[in-house]
């Protein structure tokens, strides 16, 4: 494979295949997603004081002998506390070529239970970015937000892109490909990457969204379609296209438009800028090829937006802007596009919340 750009299934198992991607036990084929790979939990969480870095020079286990208040095994299931901050070393390990760089992101289902998990990294000075030429071991810290979960070893609630080089397309060449391939089923504002609006308008009801509640019962992560949405969130709606984001609280809302990612192209979802509102927008990002593709089953997909309001009250009002998707091109398309060839959970989607909830 040559060219720069995001690094495709076919890509990622042969770094798997060099060692550059190793893990113990080994790696499922199942983690691996068109255009990234799953992490997976190991048998051991470190409650700690607070987040933190290791910062250049040092290395995640020095800092836990420094930061942990007691250690965990997940081996036969364990509740990760709403609120409290855990550290995980995952099962898999790097070892990157020189000229190749990794990203990590919540998985979309974590980000939907507002479940915070970032990758870190020894020597690491950022969350969930890793340098070029990294050599070593992953972890992933954990904060449950609005919900208590149960974990086991070998869930993936992260997961990990790799790119050669950079391949960010500017906004001449997304206004381009945009003409050429609608990305959405409008008007597209960009700037700095493609625009998306929330939608407070939707047809035929007034659900606009979800909140979700202060005190309710354990997730577990293992159980598909299991729990009824009315124990864990109340239902947002509204009349006049607007409603009021509460400080602290946590919403699943959806965008006015329907995405569509190319074959040839991966997106991550980005923060709008700080000044159009007190609130944040994004907790899983990674959008992959073949998202809201007619070719991969779907005719434009909505995204989903995690939404946190901070120290004020805020209005939000229909086709408000309030987040980008960035575009980079594929180094190589992938074998398998996202869809439903892969069971892939959000192809096609509207309003949803995470895979653990049964469909209303």
């Amino acid at each position: 494979m040559s060219g720069t750009g995001v690094l495709p299934s076919q890509a990622l198992r042969a770094m798997i295949a060099r060692g550059e991607i190793a893990a113990d036990p080994p790696i499922d084929t199942a983690q691996i997603q068109p255009a990234s790979l799953d992490l997976r939990l190991g048998s051991t969480a470190y409650r700690v004081r607070a987040s933190f870095l290791s910062g250049q020079g040092q290395n995640v286990s020095d800092r836990l002998d420094e930061f942990t208040m007691h250690r965990i095994d997940l081996s036969g299931g364990a509740v990760l506390e709403k609120g409290c901050v855990y550290v995980v070393p995952l099962m898999e390990r790097l070892s990157l070529p020189p000229g190749i760089q990794a990203v990590a992101n919540a998985k979309s289902s974590t980000g939907r239970l507002d479940l915070l998990t970032r990758a870190i990294t020894d020597g690491g000075t950022e969350f969930d970015r890793i340098a070029p030429g990294y050599s070593g071991p992953l972890y992933a810290e954990i904060c449950p937000r609005s919900f208590s979960v149960l974990v086991r070893p070998g869930m993936a609630l992260n997961q990990i892109r790799f790119r050669a080089g950079q391949a960010v397309l500017t906004d001449a060449e997304l206004d381009e490909l945009h003409r050429r391939t609608p990305l959405v089923d409008g008007p597209a504002v960009i700037g700095d990457g493609l625009g998306f609006s929330v939608d407070l308008k939707p047809q035929n009801t007034d659900l606009v969204g979800y909140r979700a509640k202060p005190h309710t019962g354990v997730i577990d992560l293992s159980k598909i379609g299991h729990y009824d949405p009315a124990d864990f969130w109340e239902e947002i709606r509204t009349r006049d296209a607007s409603i009021i984001l509460d400080p602290g609280a946590f919403y699943i809302l959806v965008s006015r438009e329907a995405v569509h990612i190319p074959p040839d192209c991966a997106a991550e979802m980005a923060p709008y800028l700080a000044m159009v509102g007190e609130f944040r927008v994004h907790y899983a990002g990674f959008f992959d090829p073949g998202f809201g593709h007619s070719e991969a089953g779907g005719a434009g997909s909505r995204g989903v937006l995690e939404v946190r309001c901070h120290e004020a009250p805020f209005v939000l009002e229909h086709g408000q802007v309030v987040g980008r998707l960035v575009y980079e091109r594929m180094a190589e398309r992938p074998e398998q596009l996202y869809g439903t060839g892969i069971a892939s959970n959000y192809q096609g989607q509207g309003l949803k919340l995470s895979k653990h909830f049964r469909s209303a």
